[in-house]
Parts: structure tokens; sequence; C-alpha cells
């Protein structure tokens, strides 16, 4: 299959019981029916725990320098296409 955004060939990675189509060129990411449900159903319970401490920082910077706080689906996709 191929990329939507640049055409280059699509790569598949298992993340937690779940098949995801990402493109390592532009980084897009695709979900098949059903699969983001499964995601955010692993992912609730886990930032249940976050959403007491806004300020979770994952100790990485973004392009200017400053501290990032990891989205609900930050767990999910650690590492993704690295």
């Amino acid at each position: 299959m191929q990329c939507p955004v640049d055409s280059s060939d699509l790569l598949m990675a298992e993340r937690h019981g779940v098949e995801v189509d990402y493109c390592p060129k532009c980084r897009g990411v695709w979900l098949d029916r059903g699969e983001l449900d499964k995601i955010i159903a692993q992912v609730e319970p886990a930032s249940s725990e976050r959403r007491a401490n806004r300020d979770y920082d994952d100790g990485r910077e973004d392009e200017r320098g400053h501290g990032r706080r990891r989205g609900r689906l930050g767990t999910f996709f650690e590492g993704f296409g690295d």
C-alpha cells in the first residue's frame, strides 16, 4: 500500500496488539476500521493517572528547546517509526 501523502510504500507495525500502517518518510499513520477504538481503550486507563498532573513532561524538548507534554497517545506511539 502507498502513502496517500507522498506515495512512499507504507510499513506495518504492531503496537500493543494493534496493526498500524505508517509512512517512514512523512511519518503519517493510518488505521483500519476499529483500530482507533482499540487504541483509545488501551490508552484511557493510563491517561487517567496523568490527568491529576496536567504538567506531565516527557523529558524531551521541542524544536524551540521547550519541554513537551506527552499527549494521551504518547505512550502508545512512543518510539514509533524510529
